[in-house]
């Protein structure tokens, strides 16, 4: 197949495009980076620098969006809520006007989402038929399957990307925590009561190969392993795995002032399930937290 990836630089990107270059699919990178794109995807991915150089003659099977704005890099300013926005959403839009232009349309558009659709849910159980949430973050996540949703009113099939945590080694919140944790620095989040949806990464690259092969599949999609954990079982296990200690803890008070807003990403959570994955008897390699940190921390 000949695939369009956005965000094909980044954590899930420079995973997912060897992954798919080594089933035999062709691919082009949009990057406002394109030197690098040969670097971090693979020397046979073709950069593409602007989404001109998209003719309405040009013809991809498959696009992946997985562009946006590190969500939790900045406080949540105004100024930095719009970048989150635009990232997403105006991105998404400008795509999904491309594939209207072109003499023939993709077959399938997977875009880019996040659990953070939900909000924070407390102890519920969560699947794909819950509600939308009413934060910020919410909102952006609305906003950004609306303009996706739009390919799939063009009989695209569209399968939006509801992502939790995507746990790599190589890079995104992990690799950060790996260092502190090593120096056993690991701390406990608040009271550690709020649930954390996870997923591996090479789960998450296996999902989006299996979709590309499953034309039964549509719609939104909890990018998300089976096993949930508390942020307490999470900081206990990753210490464990490493063989350090997790003696301290960051009080809520004191995460809300540092962070404001965007303190909600680590004091809310939500205990998400993939229901329409196993639906479709998706199998995951590491369903459980401590499988899959074990591989992790090996790898890394």
């Amino acid at each position: 197949m000949r695939i369009l990836i956005t965000g094909g630089t980044g954590v899930i990107g420079q995973r997912l495009c060897p992954a798919l270059l080594a089933a035999g699919h062709e691919l082009t990178v949009l990057s406002r980076s394109p030197a690098k794109v040969q670097r971090l995807c693979g020397a046979a991915v073709k950069p593409m620098a602007s989404l001109q150089e998209w003719s309405p003659a040009v013809h991809f099977d498959v696009v992946i969006n997985l562009a946006g704005e590190p969500i939790i890099d900045a406080r949540w300013t105004e100024k930095r809520k719009q970048l989150l926005l635009d990232s997403r959403v105006a991105l998404t839009r400008e795509l999904v006007a491309c594939m209207r232009r072109t003499a023939q349309k993709p077959a399938l558009f997977l875009s880019g989402s996040a659990i953070g659709y939900y909000g924070d849910t407390g102890d519920r159980i969560i699947d794909e038929t819950a509600e939308l949430a009413q934060d910020f973050g919410a909102q952006l996540c609305s906003a950004w399957e609306h303009e996706a949703n739009q390919a799939g009113a063009m009989g695209i099939r569209t399968i939006l990307l509801r992502t939790g945590l995507v746990f790599d080694a190589r890079g995104g919140m992990l690799q950060k925590m790996l260092l502190p944790f090593k120096l056993g620095l690991a701390t406990r989040l608040g009271q550690g009561r709020q649930w954390m949806s996870w997923i591996h990464i090479a789960d998450y690259i296996d999902a989006v190969l299996f979709f590309l092969t499953h034309p039964d599949a549509e719609g939104a999609f909890n990018m998300v392993a089976p096993n949930a954990v508390r942020n307490a079982e999470f900081t206990q296990t990753l210490a464990r795995v490493l063989h350090r200690p997790a003696i301290f803890a960051a009080p809520a008070w004191l995460l809300n002032t540092a962070m404001g807003e965007m303190s909600l990403l680590l004091l809310g959570g939500q205990h998400v399930v993939p229901k329409k994955l196993q639906a479709l008897e998706f199998a995951f390699n590491y369903p459980s937290l401590d499988h899959a940190l074990q591989a992790l921390v090996t790898e890394g």
